[in-house]
């Protein structure tokens, strides 16, 4: 079966940053698309960020520019560089990666103070 692990998350003040990965396995044919949803308290589930198997990259606009993803496709496996971290981005983080289906990472909470 497909599995989706992810690490990463933590507590930082504001102007910090944080790396997270995310390792996908089980795909007969390949996965596609890969990247992360945040929740934050109370709020609605939001595209963070993903990168697909070409490279081609979507990006939320409040974090472009500070969150960049890349990708190694041999491991399967994806990188979120989270710099210049904002109280905003306090939230849930939850890794996908898609093979047929969307599957999805335990999540992981990121907390910024002020």
């Amino acid at each position: 079966q497909v599995q989706v692990v992810e690490s990463g998350g933590g507590f930082v003040q504001a102007g910090g940053s944080l790396r997270f990965s995310c390792a996908a396995s089980g795909c007969i044919l390949c996965f596609n698309g890969m990247g992360w949803y945040r929740q934050a308290p109370g709020g609605h589930r939001e595209l963070v960020a993903e990168i697909f198997r070409d490279g081609n990259t979507n990006y939320a606009y409040s974090v472009k520019g500070r969150f960049p993803i890349s990708r190694d496709n041999a491991k399967n496996t994806v990188y979120l560089q989270m710099n210049s971290l904002k109280p905003e981005d306090t939230a849930v983080y939850r890794c996908y990666a898609f093979c047929h289906a969307y599957y999805w990472g335990q999540g992981t909470q990121v907390t910024v103070s002020s």
